[in-house]
């Protein structure tokens, strides 16, 4: 039976990217090598690390004054690396807390330096985007997610700062248009739409470092990765790889412009089902709810076994809500097809 697999992270990649990637770790461009085993030094690989890199650019739509890495210790480490490399010793930082993710990086920058919050929505568990917030020029930067997977919310726009902007992309990244150029650095953990798990993309404008006048760690130091052309140590080679493979994909198929309409077509077809349907409920407040992550519940919890025993018999995985929020949570990523969501649709349509 066909999987419809609305997985959070690790998420679902297109078929393709599977088929291609299973070939190169038997035998990769021919070279009577695996992928696996092939030096990250070698021609063949240093390619593939170059055209990853560029191509995130040619999306994003920008220019030689950002950099592109593709580092590893996922967005967890950016919790680290942001504020060692933006944050002045005498400095501060604004951030908008949204979920738990960033209430991780808030705690990270803490021990580095003040942190002050932008905005929270904590005391309602997150369910919606903080707004109206103001952010001065006396702060070294300051740091959004703008997706939050647990909780459904995602911000639709951002605010305009008279400092750095930095953003945590890790599960929405290529979803949607936006003015990247907006931002002076993204970071996204590569396993929640760009590919498997073990890489993470950073996009950095160039003339924002070096102004810390902190010691930073070797590995920490965005400027060391950057003259090592994200090859300071062994790469992820199978993660940048594979990466690589489904951002081709996401340009062959009419790239992130062509993804928000499948994505918003996706979204709207859950949740309009959730508020037409009295069994279910939808988590997050209407105007930010996230077109990647749809967390609700239902209204009666004595349906519960029937609704799960339906949706398992249907093909679906990975719908079980976060262990800290419960209910559900349909992750709607870029590969999975609307098929899948209509399957999903017709389940919840049975429950009575």
């Amino acid at each position: 039976m066909k999987k419809h697999n609305f997985s959070a992270g690790p998420c679902i990649l297109p078929q393709e990217v599977f088929q291609k990637a299973s070939e190169a770790i038997l035998d990769f461009n021919g070279m009577g090598l695996s992928l696996l085993e092939i030096s990250h030094r070698s021609k063949e690989f240093v390619a593939v690390m170059d055209e990853a890199r560029a191509i995130v650019k040619r999306l994003m739509k920008l220019g030689d004054d950002y950099e592109v890495l593709f580092l590893q210790g996922g967005a967890s480490l950016q919790f680290a690396m942001v504020p060692f490399n933006l944050m002045k010793t005498d400095g501060k930082a604004a951030y908008l807390d949204t979920g738990t993710w960033a209430a991780g990086a808030i705690k990270e920058a803490k021990k580095l330096g003040t942190v002050d919050i932008a905005g929270s929505s904590k005391d309602q568990n997150y369910s919606f985007i903080p707004k109206g917030y103001t952010v001065g020029a006396e702060y070294n930067y300051f740091h959004c997610t703008s997706n939050n997977t647990i909780y459904g919310t995602q911000m639709k726009e951002f605010p305009k700062t008279d400092t750095l902007m930095v953003c945590d992309m890790s599960s929405d990244i290529f979803s949607r248009v936006l003015d990247f150029s907006q931002f002076d650095l993204i970071y996204a953990g590569a396993q929640k739409n760009m590919g498997p798990a073990g890489a993470t993309l950073v996009v950095v404008k160039k003339d924002i470092l070096g102004k810390t006048g902190r010691d930073i760690p070797s590995y920490l130091n965005y400027q060391l990765h950057i003259d090592k052309e994200s090859m300071y140590n062994t790469p992820p080679v199978f993660a940048v790889y594979t990466s690589l493979l489904t951002l081709q994909y996401l340009e062959q198929h009419g790239g992130i412009e062509a993804a928000e309409v499948r994505n918003e077509a996706k979204a709207k077809l859950l949740y309009d089902e959730i508020d037409r349907n009295p069994l279910f409920e939808g988590y997050s407040v209407k105007e930010d709810r996230s077109l990647m992550n749809v967390s609700f519940k239902l209204t009666d919890e004595s349906k519960k076994e029937a609704f799960d025993t339906a949706w398992k018999a249907a093909g679906i995985s990975g719908l079980n809500g976060h262990r800290s929020l419960g209910g559900y949570r349909a992750s709607l990523y870029n590969a999975l097809p609307i098929e899948s969501v209509q399957v999903l649709v017709d389940v919840m349509k049975s429950i009575s």
